[in-house]
C-alpha cells in the first residue's frame, strides 16, 4: 500500500488519477467497493482492517489507523487532512509511551460527509447522511441526518429529509 501511494503521489489529484490511485490501492484493504477515490498523501496503517464501500472519496492528506476495524460504507467523503484512529494510547507507569493501547472500532454509515481537518475517535458510528463540519473533535455517536461541530463536536441542527 505505502509504495502505490509513494509512487502515484507525484500524480495530480484530478479525476482519472483520485480513480487510478484508488483502484491501485483497492487491493490492499480487506473490502473495497468500485469507484475508490483517493488524493494524495495519505497514509492508511494496517489497512487491511478497513473496509470500504463503493463511491468513496478520500481527500489529501487524510490519516488513517486501523487496529481494529473501520468501516466505510457507500458514498462517504472525507475532506483534506482528516484524522481517523481506532486506537488510543494508555499510561503505564508514569509514561504514555509503552502503555498498552485501547482499540475500538469506528463506522462511516453511507452519504456522510466529514469536514477538512476533523479526528474521529475510536467506538464511534457516524449516522447516515450526517455531517461533520470542519475542525471538529468527534468522540461520541453522531445521529442520522445531524450536523455536528466543535471540540468536542455537539449537533448544530438536524437535516431536513
Amino acid at each position: 500500500m505505502h509504495f502505490v501511494l509513494f509512487f502515484t503521489n507525484w500524480l495530480p489529484d484530478n479525476v482519472i488519477f483520485l480513480r487510478l490511485r484508488g483502484w491501485l490501492a483497492s487491493f490492499f484493504f480487506k473490502q473495497c467497493g468500485p469507484n475508490l477515490r483517493l488524493g494524495r498523501n495519505l497514509s492508511f496503517y494496517n489497512p487491511s482492517n478497513i473496509k470500504i464501500g463503493r463511491d468513496v472519496y478520500i481527500a489529501y492528506g487524510c490519516w488513517f489507523l486501523g487496529a481494529d476495524e473501520i468501516v466505510i460504507d457507500n458514498e462517504v467523503m472525507f475532506g483534506p487532512y482528516c484524522v481517523i484512529a481506532d486506537a488510543n494510547h494508555t499510561m503505564l507507569g508514569e509514561s504514555y509511551r509503552f502503555g498498552p493501547p485501547k482499540i475500538g472500532k469506528i463506522k462511516f454509515e453511507s452519504g456522510c460527509w466529514i469536514g477538512a481537518h476533523s479526528i474521529i475517535l475510536m467506538n464511534v458510528i457516524i449516522g447516515k447522511a450526517a455531517l461533520v463540519a470542519a475542525n471538529s473533535l468527534v468522540n461520541t455517536d453522531v445521529g442520522c441526518f445531524q450536523i455536528v461541530g466543535g471540540v468536542p463536536a455537539r449537533e448544530i441542527k438536524k437535516i431536513a429529509q
